[in-house]
């Protein structure tokens, strides 16, 4: 292991993080006053740029003449996250969104209730970057939130929304990736930091290097979050702060709102479709966008992937809607039409791990809920911001299925799996393998142990918590359905599940690599 390797990716990556919290530092200003940026986003930028100039000096003596290897690159990213997520808690844990230093040194809070503010500014940030969505804002967390407040999210400073929604934006498509275009011209290697952080299987170049490819995808990702900011605010009639905030957090998939109720506080039925119709495009492969850009749309949807993530929506959609219908829960009338409705927003969002709610689905019929449960666990298609195991990689295990079958009853038949048309490769096979049954092993040992450790919980609780965590979509079932939050949650739950977070973002293995002895060792 090489660690001036690391030691760069950290640092210019904590440098990069420093320009969106210096704007919203900035906008703190106008929002919040002098004296409240100054202790909660000063104090954080002169953490970043400490840290990031000592990581940076130790390797400016040092020469990289050699390419890097995966190990390294995929250690470097999933090393990476935990410096960004551990910053970006600080503006939470120092502008009182949790019990903070200043609460203690007030006499308002206890040493116990300070660390568990660090925690929980901790896990709100993780939940951030990771696009999750999961939230523990709570009147008894947050301190701004007295006893006369009626809405707990909309009381917290204004700048600390923005950039609770801003750590979901830039985590959707990759604070590594982000920094591609300075690393790539530093390193060698790029593709295996562009592998180990982008989700999916495969990494689509759309350019004649790894920096243009970044540039374009970053390009894409801005141009669809301006387009819907503007969509928001001239067609749904969202005020600004609310575009701002939902159009950073729908592109990554994220999910996180302004109020309490999210979007079953949205009156505008036109921003609902609009959220819906952005929501499903967040969960498309972004270098099909490019395809389209070039003007070939008969190749885009000619992807075998788009066609499944649309048939897996759909079937989604009209199945959940017979379900409520049938069990007259959702509205006071129970009409098709508001069936429609909240199962096609719902098969949205969840499909999409952005886990926004317009509805209590967590009380919706026990069919739906499982159809919601799988969604979790397929997520979106590879190279989009959704999180879950990728349709991609649903429909290879498929295949693999097929031919196994197709090889018992016929023993000598050579039968080759294809994906638009290209035999896959053995080694993306195992590497899809891999990834599958680390996932299972991952779930169950998880669901074991906050079984044992949250004993008064249900089973729903214990799988949807689990499931939601590792898919990334924030909200699930029973006592942590979209109307609660996890602030219930123990402290090791809240840890752990911090953690299911970070495996499930960077798709286990990049993270996992880091148990093998061979990742520390020094040589080739």
């Amino acid at each position: 292991m090489r660690w001036d390797v690391i030691g760069l990716v950290i640092g210019w990556t904590l440098r990069i993080f420093a320009i969106p919290l210096t704007i919203v530092g900035l906008y703190s200003i106008y929002a919040d006053g002098l004296e409240f940026a100054i202790k909660t986003y000063a104090i954080t930028l002169l953490v970043a740029f400490a840290f990031s100039q000592w990581l940076i000096s130790k390797v400016s003596g040092s020469e990289m003449t050699n390419r890097v290897r995966d190990r390294e690159a995929f250690a470097a990213v999933a090393l990476g996250w935990p410096p960004v997520v551990l910053l970006g808690a600080i503006p939470f844990w120092l502008g009182g969104m949790f019990n903070g230093p200043f609460e203690f040194f007030a006499g308002d809070a206890n040493l116990i209730e300070m660390l568990r503010g660090a925690l929980h500014s901790w896990f709100e940030s993780m939940s951030g970057f990771t696009t999750t969505g999961a939230t523990v804002i709570d009147p008894s967390s947050s301190p701004n939130c007295v006893e006369n407040v009626e809405d707990c999210i909309a009381s917290q400073p204004k700048s600390l929304l923005l950039w609770r929604s801003l750590t979901q934006w830039l985590g959707g498509m990759g604070v590594i990736m982000l920094g591609l275009v300075i690393l790539s011209r530093v390193l060698g290697g790029g593709a295996s930091f562009a592998r180990a952080e982008l989700t999916g299987p495969t990494l689509s170049k759309l350019g004649p290097t790894l920096q243009s490819t970044a540039r374009r995808l970053w390009t894409i990702y801005i141009f669809l979050t301006i387009l819907e900011m503007g969509a928001l605010y001239f067609i749904g009639g969202l005020g600004y702060f609310d575009s701002v905030n939902y159009a950073l957090t729908t592109l990554p998939t994220g999910g996180f709102g302004v109020t309490d109720g999210g979007v079953m506080d949205i009156t505008s039925s036109s921003a609902v479709l609009i959220l819906t119709i952005f929501m499903i495009l967040a969960g498309i492969n972004f270098s099909l966008y490019h395809v389209l850009a070039m003007g070939n749309p008969r190749e885009a949807f000619k992807d075998e992937e788009l066609r499944t993530y649309l048939l897996i929506f759909l079937l989604a959609w009209l199945g959940m809607a017979f379900s409520i219908f049938r069990s007259n829960l959702d509205g006071p009338s129970g009409d098709e039409i508001e069936s429609l409705r909240q199962s096609m927003f719902q098969a949205a969002s969840i499909g999409t791990s952005t886990g926004y709610a317009s509805a209590n689905f967590a009380e919706w019929p026990v069919f739906s809920q499982i159809v919601l449960l799988l969604l979790m666990i397929i997520g979106a298609s590879a190279g989009s911001t959704g999180g879950g195991v990728k349709v991609l990689r649903v429909r290879i295990s498929f295949e693999l299925a097929r031919r196994e079958i197709t090889r018992i009853i016929f023993p000598r038949k050579v039968v080759a799996m294809r994906v638009n048309g290209e035999v896959i490769d053995e080694n993306r096979i195992w590497i899809v393998l891999g990834m599958l049954s680390s996932w299972v092993v991952l779930a169950t040992g998880s669901m074991l142990l906050l079984s044992m450790i949250q004993p008064q919980w249900e089973m729903n609780d214990v799988l949807s918590v689990v499931i939601s965590s590792l898919g990334n979509t924030g909200p699930a079932l029973g006592q942590f359905g979209p109307t609660s939050t996890w602030a219930s949650m123990n402290d090791l739950s809240l840890f752990w599940t911090s953690i299911l977070m970070w495996l499930g973002r960077l798709e286990l293995l990049t993270v996992l690599v880091l148990l093998h002895p061979r990742t520390w060792s020094s040589s080739n």
